[in-house]
C-alpha cells in the first residue's frame, strides 16, 4: 500500500480532500494529512505545519498553486516517488521543479484514481 500524504486536508466533508483520506483510508492506503486546522478524518490526526515525515510514496496535494511555493522545499526534501496535481492544483513551475528532482508530476484525481483501481 502507498503511504499518503494529503496536503490541505480538511474536517469539512464537502471538500475533496476529506473524501480522498477516507477512500484512500478504505482502500487500505495509511495517510497522514497536514492542514490548516487540527481536527481527524477516518481515524487520522489532522497535522499542522511541516513535520518530519518518513517513507512518504505520494503527496496529494489540495492547495492551489498561489499556496504551494512554501511547500516545494518541504516536498522535495521528503523524496516522495510522485505527487499528484489534483484539479485546480495544476503548477507548471512545480512539476518542473518535481521532474528535476526525480518525483513524478502526476496531473490526476486521486478520487478518479481509487475508483478505476489506477491508484
Amino acid at each position: 500500500m502507498k503511504k499518503t500524504l494529503i496536503i490541505g486536508a480538511s474536517t469539512n466533508p464537502a471538500r475533496y480532500s476529506f473524501l480522498a483520506a477516507n477512500r484512500l483510508v478504505n482502500h487500505g492506503h495509511p495517510v497522514v494529512l497536514l492542514g490548516l486546522k487540527a481536527g481527524q478524518i477516518a481515524g487520522n490526526e489532522i497535522l499542522t505545519g511541516k513535520p518530519d515525515l518518513k517513507d512518504i510514496d505520494t503527496v496529494t496535494l489540495y492547495i492551489g498553486p498561489q499556496h504551494q511555493a512554501e511547500w516545494y522545499d518541504y516536498i522535495i526534501a521528503l523524496h516522495p516517488k510522485r505527487v499528484i496535481f489534483n484539479p485546480s492544483t495544476e503548477n507548471p513551475e512545480f512539476e518542473q521543479l518535481l521532474t528535476q528532482n526525480g518525483i513524478v508530476a502526476e496531473e490526476a484525481c486521486t478520487l478518479v484514481l481509487l475508483s478505476i483501481n489506477s491508484y
